[in-house]
C-alpha cells in the first residue's frame, strides 16, 4: 500500500487483524512545513555561514578516499590538513541530490514517499538499556528487546519507520552485533528499517543478509528496505574516519544513507542555538558532498541532529525547549533546500510515562514535524535522555503521534468544510448537528480517536479500575508480544539464513519453536 493508498485507509486497532478504514484522519506523509521558526534573513545567514565555514575552515581528519574525491572535484587540502569545500561544489551536491524517492518496506504497503515536507514518525535511539516491561526496572538491553521493539512498532499505525532503538548488549563481537541488529529489526517488522554499522568491514555481511532476504542483490538495489545511518563527523568540524569508510561501503552496496551530525551545544558545538545549528548544517553538507561523489544518485538523507547539554552539569538533555526549537530550525534548513531531511525529536529526559514525558515529547516532536522533517526519529519509545527505551511507550506514543499528525493536517478550510449551508439548515431546523449527515460523514475522516487515551467521565474510569495510561500501555504491549509473530520472513528462509549467518536471536524467541 502506497502513501496515497494509506491516505484512503488506516490500519485500525492495536494488535488486532488489520482492518482498513476509509478516509482516515491521519496517514503517513501528511504534508507539513508551515511552521518556520527562522525568518528569511536568518535562513540566508545560516546558509552563508555554513558555506563560509566549509570554504575557509573545512573539516579535519578526512580519509584518503575523501581527499582524493573532493580535491578532484575542486576542493583543496590546506596546510593544516583540513579539507576545504568550495561553495560551488556544495551547491552541486545540494542541487543534484536525490529527491522524491521511496524508502521501501519489505511489504510495499509500508513504503514511505520521502518528498517535500511529507512527515513520517520513527523510533530510534540506540539506547543501552530498557525499562523492563514486567519489573519496570532499568536494565541492559538485548537482541530480544530489539526484536520485541520492532514487533510492537510493526503494529503501530502512527509509527511509520523503525530505526534501531536499543543496542544488543548481550552480543559483544561488533561484527556479530551489527548482523544481528539488522536481522532482529528486519525480522521484527516489514516497515523500512534504519541501523548503524560499527565498522566498514561489517557492511558486506549486512548487505549480503539483505540481498538474501530480498531475493538477490538486484532485487534489493531496486527496493532497498534498510538504510544505514552514519555519524560521519566527530564535532567540532572533524570527520570520523572509520565512519566515512562505513558510509562509502554502504553507498556502494546499494543502501540509502542518513548523514548525521550530532554535536552537543555547549560541549562539541557552540552554546548558542544558531551557532550549534550552523555547525551541524555545515558538517552534514560535507557528508552530502562526499556521498554524492561516491555515487551521484545515492539516496541520501540530510540529518543535522544537534543536541543540547544542561550547562549546569554538562549532561545531555533532550527534553527542553532549546532542543525542540533547534530541531525545528534544522528541519527548516532541510526544507529550504528541499532535501530529504531527518530530525531527532522526542528524546525526553523523563524516566516514566508521566507528565514530563508527555510534555517534552509532544513539544519536540510537534515542532520538528510542523517544520517539515520527513523522518522524525526518537519520536516513539525513547526516554531518559537516550539511555533507555520503554516498550510500553511505543503503544502510548502511537496515540500521541496520531494527535500530532492530525494537527499537521491542519484546518483545511474549503467551502465544503466551512459548511455554511449546513449551518443555515441546522439553525432553521433541529438546532443541533448530532444527527446531520454532514456530521456523520465527517466523524471518521476528520477526527482522530486515541486507542488508549481515556475520554470517559471520572466515575466511569474509576468503576473500570482507574488504570493509568502507562498501565494500559503495558497491558497492550504484553498482548502484542504474546500474539504478534511476524511471518514476512518465511520460515524456510529463516532456517536458511541461520545456516549461513551467525544469528543469535533464537527461533524460540521469534515464536517459531
Amino acid at each position: 500500500m502506497s502513501d496515497t493508498q494509506r491516505r484512503r485507509g488506516r490500519r485500525s486497532r492495536l494488535a488486532e487483524p488489520v482492518i482498513v478504514e476509509e478516509n482516515p484522519p491521519v496517514w503517513p506523509g501528511v504534508e507539513a512545513g508551515r511552521f518556520k521558526p527562522l525568518s528569511e534573513p536568518e535562513v540566508a545567514l545560516i546558509e552563508e555561514s555554513a558555506l563560509s565555514l566549509l570554504e575557509t575552515l573545512g573539516l579535519s581528519q578526512a580519509t584518503q578516499s575523501m581527499i582524493d574525491k573532493v580535491t578532484a572535484a575542486g576542493g583543496s587540502l590546506d596546510t593544516e590538513g583540513r579539507l576545504l569545500f568550495p561553495r560551488d561544489l556544495v551547491h552541486w551536491a545540494i542541487e543534484g541530490a536525490s529527491r522524491g524517492f521511496t524508502l521501501c518496506g519489505q511489504d510495499p504497503a509500508n513504503d514511505l514517499k520521502i518528498d517535500k515536507a511529507r512527515v513520517h514518525m520513527s523510533s530510534g535511539g540506540a539506547a543501552p538499556g530498557v525499562f523492563d516491561l514486567e519489573t519496570h526496572a532499568y536494565r541492559d538491553s538485548t537482541v530480544q528487546d530489539l526484536y520485541d521493539a520492532a514487533r510492537i512498532v510493526d503494529r503501530m499505525e502512527n509509527i511509520h519507520h523503525f530505526s534501531r532503538s536499543v543496542v544488543a548488549r548481550d552480543i559483544e563481537d561488533p561484527a556479530v552485533m551489527d548482523l544481528n541488529t539488522a536481522y532482529a529489526c528486519l525480522a521484527g517488522t516489514s516497515k523500512h528499517v534504519s541501523i548503524s554499522i560499527t565498522e566498514p568491514e561489517n557492511v558486506a555481511a549486512v548487505a549480503e543478509l539483505c540481498y538474501r532476504i530480498a531475493g538477490g542483490e538486484a532485487a534489493f538495489r531496486a527496493r532497498p528496505f534498510l538504510t544505514v545511518m552514519v555519524c560521519h563527523v566527530v564535532p567540532p568540524m572533524r570527520f570520523a574516519t572509520e565512519a566515512l569508510d562505513v558510509l562509502e561501503a554502504a553507498i556502494l552496496a546499494g543502501f540509502p544513507v542518513q548523514l548525521i551530525s550530532a554535536g552537543q551545544a555547549g560541549a562539541t558545538s557552540p552554546a548558542t542555538i544558531a551557532g550549534s545549528l550552523v555547525q551541524a548544517v555545515a558538517e552534514t553538507l560535507a557528508g552530502l558532498v562526499f556521498a554524492r561523489l561516491v555515487d551521484a544518485d545515492v539516496k541520501a538523507i540530510f540529518a543535522p541532529k544537534p543536541l543540547v547539554a544542561d550547562l549546569r552539569t554538562g549532561a545531555m538533555c533532550g527534553g527542553g525547549g532549546e532542543q525542540a526549537i533547534l530541531m525545528a530550525g534544522a528541519a527548516q534548513m532541510g526544507r529550504h533546500w528541499d532535501l530529504p531531511t531527518s530530525s531527532i525529536a522526542g528524546i525526553t529526559d523523563a524516566k516514566r510515562l508521566d507528565a514530563q514525558y508527555g510534555a517534552e515529547k509532544t513539544l519536540a516532536v510537534a515542532m520538528a514535524a510542523h517544520a517539515g522533517s520527513n523522518i522524525v526519529t526518537q519520536a516513539a519509545g525513547m526516554m531518559s535522555s537516550l539511555l533507555a527505551v520503554s516498550h510500553a511507550a511505543y503503544v502510548s506514543d502511537n496515540d500521541l503521534l496520531g494527535n500530532i499528525l492530525r494537527t499537521i493536517r491542519g484546518v483545511e478550510a474549503t467551502p465544503e468544510t466551512i459548511a455554511a449551508e449546513v449551518i443555515a439548515g441546522v439553525c432553521r431546523g433541529e438546532g443541533h448537528y448530532l444527527g446531520e449527515e454532514h456530521t456523520l460523514g465527517r466523524m471518521k475522516s476528520d477526527y482522530f480517536y486515541p486507542d488508549l487515551g481515556d475520554r470517559r467521565t471520572p466515575r466511569e474510569w474509576e468503576e473500570d479500575g482507574g488504570k493509568r495510561v502507562g498501565d494500559l500501555a503495558r497491558d497492550k504491549a504484553r498482548e502484542i508480544l504474546g500474539e504478534h509473530h511476524p511471518g514476512h520472513v518465511p520460515d524456510g528462509l529463516d532456517k536458511a539464513l541461520r545456516a549461513e549467518f551467525d544469528i543469535r536471536l533464537t527461533r524460540t524467541q521469534m515464536g517459531r519453536g
